[in-house]
């Protein structure tokens, strides 16, 4: 698969002067709810009204969403309001379904684009479709299977494809239910600038008060829109409902969020990004230099460890190092989240050096 222009027809024929907005509940619920969301988002940025039909959950006895019968209600309201459709499909039966009750748009959960085999089945069944096909990043940060599953559906002959960036797993600590990890979508935007990429600020959140600042960060990276959980009652949710927002609400986010031009024009603009971005790179260069130096002295380290037999992970040296950097950090403006990323990395290629030096 090669980045094409075409990658972009199916955005660019909707002749949109903002970024493409889907809006909806986590789940359809009754058909009231799923018509009335519709109506209050039909006259918004929003273009295509979500809902989700199956659930999937991580364990049994949740509410696993309404089944076929919500892709009625999602008929009836694309009837009434003229919004187009949206919903999950998990296994070419979902597909076969949605496609049958005239559902616009199609997206791959983030639990079905770990598996190649889920993802290939959905894909066959999906062969020559017109209708987008938006994947999910895997619930894990491999860009290859995210891109991997992008080429099944390319390959069975799906051209019009968008990925959704809903944020990563983890086990650590964090004030997001996911983490956003921006350096992976930043670098599958690299590589297929022309595939459009849209955030999921409400998985990545977990939380409705995040959503806004999210989204402002995803425009300021050129992604191409948002998908956001939307209810008219959100604490009432039958499920995600901490990290719903209403339609009035997301209605004024798109007032509120800024739109980036792609690229400044101003000559005085382009002199001081110049003179900035000069200075980054010396930034750089010094902070090669001193990650050199570091290295050198885990080097010598080892060698005292190696000449003694002391074990090369000394836990307590290593949490009393991370404690002081995250304080330290904190002082400089440094976020924990990105102190204990980076100092991570650190002590993994310390760990490293050391691990060569005792095995000679």
């Amino acid at each position: 698969m090669e980045n094409k222009k075409e990658l972009r027809n199916w955005l660019d024929e909707y002749n949109l002067e903002h970024p493409l907005v889907i809006g909806g509940p986590c789940s359809a619920e009754t058909e009231e709810q799923v018509v009335k969301i519709a109506h209050q988002l039909k006259d918004s940025d929003a273009t295509i009204l979500r809902a989700g039909i199956w659930k999937p959950r991580t364990r049994p006895g949740n509410f696993e969403g309404v089944g076929a019968l919500g892709l009625k209600w999602l008929q009836r309201a694309k009837e009434e309001t003229g919004m187009k459709i949206a919903t999950e499909v998990a296994n070419p039966h979902h597909v076969e379904l949605a496609l049958e009750h005239g559902v616009d748009v199609l997206w791959i959960g983030a639990r079905s684009t770990v598996s190649p085999f889920i993802v290939q089945d959905i894909a066959d069944a999906c062969k020559g479709i017109d209708n987008p096909v938006l994947i999910k990043n895997p619930i894990n940060p491999d860009l290859s299977l995210w891109l991997g599953a992008v080429e099944r559906f390319y390959t069975a002959d799906v051209k019009n494809l968008g990925v959704i960036h809903r944020g990563f797993s983890t086990y650590e600590k964090t004030k997001y239910r996911n983490i956003p990890e921006w350096q992976i979508p930043i670098d599958l935007q690299n590589r297929f600038p022309d595939l459009p990429l849209i955030l999921d600020p409400s998985h990545i959140a977990g939380r409705r008060d995040l959503i806004f600042d999210l989204s402002q960060t995803a425009l300021d990276l050129n992604f191409d829109g948002l998908i956001v959980e939307t209810h008219y009652d959100p604490d009432n949710a039958w499920s995600d409902a901490k990290q719903q927002i209403t339609p009035e609400t997301l209605i004024q986010y798109m007032k509120d969020l800024k739109i980036r031009k792609a690229v400044g024009e101003d000559e005085a603009y382009q002199k001081a990004l110049s003179e900035l971005r000069a200075k980054i790179d010396i930034a750089d260069n010094q902070l090669l230099e001193v990650l050199s130096k570091r290295m050198k002295i885990s080097d010598e380290i080892g060698k005292v460890k190696a000449k003694q037999n002391v074990a090369i992970l000394q836990s307590k040296r290593w949490n009393e190092i991370l404690g002081r950097m995250i304080l330290e950090g904190e002082e400089n403006g440094l976020s924990e989240e990105f102190i204990l990323r980076i100092y991570k990395a650190i002590h993994q290629e310390s760990i490293n050096h050391q691990k060569k030096i005792a095995r000679g």
